[in-house]
This record gives structure tokens, C-alpha cells and sequence, in this order.
């Protein structure tokens, strides 16, 4: 006797229900995998549980490439459709748009900090990493370049305050020799001045010798003369 039919209605039975969408989930998440892979094709895949809790799969290694795509795709059909529509019932469908994008990259978020990691698969885990390593060696090499330039900046700093230590240590010893300098010359002139009044005193002394000789020569003829002209017994001796 052959299977009947299942009935197709809500199951009653939380448990049952829970169970049911468990088997169901794996088998539509493998049927979409079979289909991208046997027919080339790109497929995404989104369901939420009555929980809330989101289950996802993606041919792509980046869901919202082929997301973007459908956007695209069902944004210039609906506008083919809808161009007598009202403007307040475009803007609808645009907020309706931009609140799903919002929520994708909400996710995908939380999945790159490591969190609701439970609902993706092997496939989509992998992507997860092959991006974040990407990532990462997208953040070292610009860590790096960062470095090396902060590097170059500090050895021109360096080499620039060298330069002006260098200048200013060279202005301190031309300072130092100008006033070297300056005092030997002073030095020098003390020596000359001292040196000429050494010379100009002992002329002085040789000049006043040589009058007071000159008059003491002055008076011995006079005296001479005097004892010739007194006769001799008129001269008497002092001690008398």
C-alpha cells in the first residue's frame, strides 16, 4: 500500500514543528548547494525560524553581491510595472529595500565580531575566514606602510635638529674665538702701554742727573776764582 499524501498545514506539535523545520532547512540548504554547483548557477538563500534566528546560504563567497543583484533586477521591474504607481508607495518599496540591506550587513557584522556563528555553514564559515584574512593582511600592510613612514618622518626630524646643533655649536666657537680674540688684543695693548712707561722713566732720571751735574760744574770755577782772588793769610781755616 503506497504513502498517502502529507497534508500540507502548520504542525500544532512545538516539538514536531521544531524537528520538522530542522530536516526540512538541511534538505532545502543542500538542495540549493546541489543546484549551484551541478548548474553553475547563483543562488541565495534566507530563512528565518519562528524565533527569529536567521539561516542563510550563498553560491557566492559574499551574499550581498548576488543580493545587490536582485535589488537591481527587481527594482527596474517593478519599475516597468509600477511607473503609474503613487510616489508615497515608491518610497515604500525603497525603505523596504534599504531596511532588508540594513539587516544583511547587521548580520554580517555580527559575524565578522564572531558572533552568530551557529546558523552559517562550512562553506559559508570558510568564506567568513578567507575574508577576514584577507582583511587582515589588508590592515598589516597598511600597519606597516604606516610605520615605515612614521620611521622616515622621525629620521628626517632626526637628521634636520643634527644639522641645527651642528650650526649652532659651529656659531658658539666662532663666538668663542672672536672673544679669544678679543681679549689677546686687549692683553696686548695693556703690555705696549705698560712698556712705555717703563722706557719713558729712566730717560726722565738720565736728564735730571746729568743738571744737577752741569750746575755743581757751574759753580766750582766761581770758587776757584774767589780762593785766587783772597790772599792766602785771609784764608783760615773753618775749624778755628
Amino acid at each position: 500500500m503506497g504513502r498517502g499524501r502529507v497534508q500540507l498545514k502548520r504542525i500544532e506539535n512545538k516539538i514536531n514543528r521544531q524537528v520538522t523545520f530542522s530536516k526540512r532547512r538541511s534538505g532545502l540548504l543542500k538542495k540549493a548547494n546541489e543546484i549551484s554547483v551541478l548548474c553553475d548557477a547563483e543562488v541565495a538563500l534566507i530563512v528565518f525560524s519562528t524565533k527569529g534566528k536567521l539561516f542563510q546560504y550563498s553560491s557566492d563567497p559574499c551574499m550581498e553581491r548576488i543580493l545587490e543583484r536582485y535589488e537591481r533586477y527587481s527594482y527596474a521591474e517593478r519599475q516597468l510595472v509600477t511607473n503609474d504607481q503613487a510616489p508615497n508607495e515608491n518610497w515604500v518599496l525603497e525603505h523596504a529595500k534599504l531596511k532588508a540591506r540594513m539587516e544583511v550587513l547587521q548580520r554580517n557584522q555580527r559575524n565578522f565580531m564572531g558572533e552568530e556563528l551557529d546558523s552559517l555553514t562550512l562553506k559559508q564559515l570558510q568564506n567568513l575566514e578567507q575574508q577576514l584574512d584577507s582583511a587582515l593582511k589588508h590592515i598589516r600592510s597598511r600597519k606597516n606602510q604606516v610605520l615605515h613612514e612614521s620611521i622616515s618622518e622621525l629620521q628626517k626630524k632626526d637628521k634636520a635638529l643634527q644639522e641645527h646643533n651642528n650650526l649652532l655649536a659651529k656659531k658658539i666657537k666662532e663666538k668663542e674665538k672672536a672673544v679669544a680674540q678679543e681679549e689677546q688684543r686687549g692683553l696686548q695693548n695693556s703690555v705696549d702701554m705698560t712698556t712705555s712707561v717703563l722706557v719713558t722713566q729712566p730717560l726722565e732720571s738720565l736728564n735730571t742727573g746729568g743738571s744737577s751735574q752741569a750746575r755743581c760744574d757751574e759753580g766750582s770755577p766761581n770758587q776757584t776764582r774767589a780762593n785766587t782772588i783772597l790772599p792766602s793769610w785771609m784764608l783760615r781755616p773753618t775749624n778755628e
